[in-house]
Order: structure tokens, then C-alpha cells, then sequence
């Protein structure tokens, strides 16, 4: 079965993770968002794909839900000794992954050819596909002006409240992105933060006519994000802060929305929009949990 997921942020991340670990064989696309992504050092950063690499490669450090586990930070100590900017802290091995990426581009690679050769030197069985090649950056409205996604996530710590989330750029789907949507038996926007995480994927040219049948999976629960800010983003940007607002957003553009068992009330709403809603427990606390929510979906997308 062929499966491609949208992913970006913890949750995304998570759910590839258990596409991964199923008993049933997967081929499993990613589609990862690159409006994180940012130059620090001099060099291209990814944090989203990272995240995907390190999370599928074991080496996540799973406390944080970014960088590499037990990582040093010689580098990022000499950085600020010498006055670079120390708000984003890059590990050591860390750093060593955003060189080889910059390197690669710099001699002519996309970023498609050079996350494939990090996957291929990784030995990962699932493909990562940056959601484009082009510059397609996350910019933040809010009121103390317009700021870069990584600004207002890192340095300034999510504490600016959100009006506004917008894409710079005229960025276009790279061809292997479109293929891997519209040759999927099973399309998944994972349950990560709709205007952050999959909305710079969503609003690339394409993508929503490429879906054709997709499920989401919410990543609001009980009207709280696990983790992140998309909770209180829906609310600042006009939109009401559980389950319900998050499929409000994807009507239309999806056929079924997986609602957690806590929001269960909620399907009734949710199948008003016209997605059929399917009640799961989408909380990912253990890698078994992980896998049990890919497999649930992996047969949701089976013939009945």
C-alpha cells in the first residue's frame, strides 16, 4: 500500500513514525513542510524534515522533540562567544546535518536530492519529499509587526499574539510531490498545526486539487494542542479552538476527519460539514500507540 502523509511539527512526525513501525508493508511518502525553514550560521536549516530524519533514524531527542539525543553544544558555545545570534542553539551533530544539506545545495543539488541522500545515508525505508524546492517561508503577522516563523517560534518563544499567517515567496509543488499524492491509496494530513505545519504545504498551487479522497487527523484535543501553539493561534485568528475548528478548515478538502475519542461529542458537527467523522485515539504517547493509530488508518482506507 502506498501511503503519503502532509507532516510537519511533533505530531506529523509521530504519526510517520508509526507508518514505519506497521507489520503490514507500507510504502510511505512524506511530504514535509519547509516554511520553517531558515538560514542560521550561514547555513540552510530544515527543521521540519530534520525532525523526520532524526525521529525515523532513532536519533531524536525525544524530551525536546527536536535535535539529536545526548547531543554537545561546542559549536553553539564558540558561536556565541563570537557574537552570533545564540536564541536558535543548534547541537553539535545537529550542525553537522545542516553543513552537508547547505553543501549539497550549494553544489547544484535541490533540497528534494539532497533530504533523498540523507535518507539513503541514514538507511531510512520511507521517503521524505520537501513539500518544494523553492523559497516558501512562513511569515507571522502580529502585533508587534510581521516576523519569520523561527522568530516568533524560538526567539521570541510563541509569545506574540498571532493576526495573521502568510507565505513568502511564489513557490510551486516539485513534480515528485504531486505524483506522490495523486498515486497514493491512502493520503493522510497528519495532526499537526493547520496554518503552520500543513497550511504551507495546503497552500502551494496544486496540492488541494492533487488530494482527490484524504483523511485528516486532528491535532487539537479536548481543545488543546499537545504540543505547540495551534490552540491558541485558531483562537487569535478567529477560529473556534478544538476538533470542530480544525475540521471547518479542512471541509471540502477532506473525506474523513479523526476526531480522539475525547472529542467524540463533536462528530455529529464534524459529519454536518460533509467528512465522515471517525472516532480513534489519536494521542501518541508510546511507539505502540503510534503504530496503532497508522494501522487504524491503514484500514480505514481498505474496501469495505
Amino acid at each position: 500500500m502506498k501511503v503519503t502523509l502532509l507532516a510537519g511539527g511533533t505530531g506529523g512526525t509521530k504519526l510517520a513514525h508509526g507508518f514505519t513501525l506497521l507489520d503490514v508493508p507500507v510504502e510511505l511518502t512524506v511530504i514535509a513542510n519547509v516554511g520553517d525553514d531558515t538560514a542560521m550560521h550561514g547555513l540552510h536549516v530544515s527543521p521540519d524534515i530534520d525532525a523526520l530524519l532524526y525521529t525515523l533514524a532513532g536519533l531524536i531527542d525525544t524530551e525536546r522533540g527536536w535535535g539529536i539525543r545526548d547531543d554537545t553544544h561546542t559549536a553553539h558555545d564558540m558561536f556565541e562567544r563570537l557574537g552570533e545570534p545564540a536564541w536558535f542553539t543548534v547541537g553539535d551533530a545537529d550542525l553537522a546535518t545542516h553543513a552537508h544539506r547547505t553543501r549539497l545545495i550549494r553544489e547544484g543539488a535541490s533540497l528534494t536530492d539532497a533530504t533523498a541522500a540523507m535518507v539513503a545515508a541514514l538507511g531510512l525505508t520511507a521517503r521524505i519529499l520537501p513539500a518544494t524546492d523553492d523559497d516558501h517561508r512562513t511569515m507571522i503577522e502580529t502585533d508587534a509587526g510581521e516576523i519569520a516563523f523561527q522568530d516568533y517560534f524560538v526567539r521570541l518563544r510563541q509569545e506574540p499574539e498571532v493576526r495573521g499567517v502568510r507565505f513568502e515567496g511564489s513557490a510551486q509543488p516539485t513534480p515528485a510531490v504531486l505524483e506522490a499524492i495523486t498515486d497514493a491509496d491512502l493520503v493522510v494530513i497528519g495532526p499537526s498545526n493547520p496554518m503552520v505545519s500543513t497550511g504551507p504545504i495546503l497552500a502551494l498551487p496544486g496540492i488541494r486539487e492533487a488530494l482527490g479522497e484524504a483523511v485528516a487527523v486532528s491535532p487539537i484535543i479536548a481543545g488543546r494542542a499537545l504540543k505547540g501553539p495551534a490552540a491558541r493561534m485558531l483562537a487569535s485568528l478567529g477560529h473556534e479552538s478544538t476538533a470542530l475548528g480544525v475540521a471547518r478548515l479542512y471541509s471540502g478538502l477532506v473525506d474523513r476527519f479523526v476526531l480522539d475519542e475525547a472529542d467524540a461529542p463533536l462528530a455529529p458537527a464534524v459529519e454536518a460539514l460533509g467528512m465522515e467523522a471517525v472516532i480513534l485515539p489519536t494521542v501518541m504517547r508510546t511507539d505502540g500507540d503510534r503504530a496503532a493509530l497508522a494501522a487504524a488508518l491503514v484500514e480505514l482506507s481498505r474496501p469495505a
